[in-house]
């Protein structure tokens, strides 16, 4: 039996990517980027950068971008809430996450977009952990029954009571960041148990062009302190704020995330960062940044091309959609994105779930997306030589008496391994059963196995005095722990 072929996909001569990683770093000497972070600019100046004191622009030399790309660790492995292993990010490993961060969700009932609320986070968290092709969760929704300045440690609450899956999460305020921190540290026990056992992932957005802002500056600083990887999501839009050619667009990404890479590594070297992102084309007749036009797509595997020339974990937004519905759009973009990602080899691909500009997510398309995540993976393992010689003997077996081999033991030792199954969210059926069974569509069918999932939870599985010590850091009014676990 010999091994398959991993399916690959190539965008850049090497040459070229060479010449970006190039060029970028000659950005960073000679142009610069903005540090408007106090302490980002005391540890540029202590290390001997220079930093224009009014401008906040910061110069890297070179050999400075050169000596922290050596530090950066090749691969990151994350474990669950038990301290199970769960991903490898590493080589062309995939794992699969929610888009973070949504403000809207999709309604199941009146297919609108509306608001967000706690039930919808929460439930969404339950599908998500059942998923078996999505391995990590993400802060995914912010929900808009809660206060701001506790929201983004709200969000972490829920997936950490309701998931036992690492987590891609973030801040929007600097101050947020110890107390997430603390409550990771309250599931794993020590400080030095978090960093021997990555629980969750910090996005960290610098501010195109070649700009990093204070909070997201503060938050790598951070992250490097306690080992807690930051993905880096630089996000130039085509023609907007970046050059309008996807190559150009890929320099700037590259001088962004490797000031970032600096920053983490003059914190502490070996600080495990990822090389990831969230840019798009800038369509010019709308004024938007579509997620599922294919230049977008192209732009992402670009960067990470790039990433993985660096031999640095890579992330990418894509396996979603811009549009409004659960429509053809919705998936083909998805499709398109999440196999051209799978086959790239993008280690942490994040978008599951989400519509409209990664603005909303939807509960019954992450679990249509998770089927999308299944074909993906089983696609990548490839075609394998199962016997020697390949047919010839299965052949040699028909005869006018035998004309199939439904029941053969060949057939019955491979076609699990052979074939990927689809739950029945997909239509393999018949007309007539497709219209003995109420002709659904596949939102209709996603839509019944939310309700099933959700009564299938198994419910938190976390003592009740981790939950307390968890449930510290919140003391507005309306909060009650009990009104969150008991949803």
């Amino acid at each position: 039996m010999k091994a398959a072929i991993r399916p690959t996909i190539k965008v850049l001569e090497k040459e070229l990517t060479k010449k970006v990683i190039n060029e970028a770093m000659e950005i960073l000497a000679e142009i610069g980027f903005f540090a408007e972070n106090k302490e980002a600019i005391e540890l540029l100046q202590k290390n001997g950068l220079e930093v224009d004191s009014k401008s906040r622009r910061a110069k890297i030399p070179i050999d400075v971008t050169k000596k922290a790309l050596k530090s950066v660790p090749s691969s990151i492995t994350l474990y669950d809430r038990d301290g199970n292993q769960s991903a490898v990010l590493e080589g062309d490993n995939i794992c699969f996450d929610p888009g973070s961060a949504a403000l809207r969700v999709l309604d199941t009932e009146t297919n609108e977009i509306r608001e967000a609320y706690t039930k919808d986070f929460v439930e969404f968290t339950k599908v998500v952990e059942q998923l078996e092709y999505i391995h990590a969760q993400s802060t995914a929704i912010i929900c808009s029954d809660v206060p701001e300045n506790v929201s983004d440690m709200y969000r972490l609450l829920i997936c950490l009571l309701f998931s036992k899956k690492p987590v891609i999460t973030g801040t929007f305020k600097k101050e947020s960041f110890t107390k997430m921190k603390d409550m990771l540290v309250t599931i794993r026990g020590s400080e030095q148990k978090l960093r021997e056992k990555p629980l969750a992932i910090f996005d960290a957005c610098p501010s195109p062009p070649l700009k990093w802002s204070d909070l997201t500056c503060q938050s790598i600083i951070d992250a490097a302190k306690y080992g807690i990887p930051s993905e880096f999501i630089s996000m130039p839009m085509t023609g907007a704020n970046a050059p309008v050619t996807i190559l150009g667009s890929i320099v700037q990404h590259a001088a962004e995330t490797l000031a970032g890479v600096v920053i983490t590594q003059l914190v502490s070297p070996g600080a495990p960062v990822i090389w990831g992102g969230s840019p798009a084309v800038f369509d010019m007749r709308k004024g938007t940044t579509p997620m599922g036009s294919i230049d977008t797509m192209m732009l992402d595997i670009g960067y990470t091309e790039v990433g993985k020339y660096l031999n640095i974990p890579t992330h990418a937004y894509l396996g979603m959609s811009d549009a409004k519905i659960l429509d053809m759009q919705a998936g083909f973009e998805t499709g398109m994105g999440a196999l051209l990602a799978g086959i790239k080899g993008v280690n942490m691909i994040s978008g599951a779930g989400m519509i409209d500009f990664e603005t909303t997510q939807s509960i019954q398309k992450v679990i249509i997306d998770n089927e999308i995540c299944g074909m993906t993976y089983k696609f990548i393992e490839g075609i394998t030589q199962r016997d020697e010689p390949i047919a010839k003997d299965l052949l040699n077996l028909f005869d006018e008496k035998t004309t199939h081999l439904l029941a053969h033991d060949h057939t019955l030792k491979w076609f699990r391994k052979e074939q990927y199954i689809p739950s029945s969210i997909v239509d393999r059926g018949t007309k007539e059963e497709w219209i003995t069974n109420g002709r659904k569509s596949i939102g209709d069918r996603a839509k019944e196995r939310v309700g099933k999932l959700i009564k299938k939870y198994p419910g938190i599985s976390l003592e009740d005095d981790v939950i307390k010590e968890l449930a510290k850091n919140f003391k507005f009014s309306d909060f009650d722990i009990k009104k969150i676990t008991d949803i």
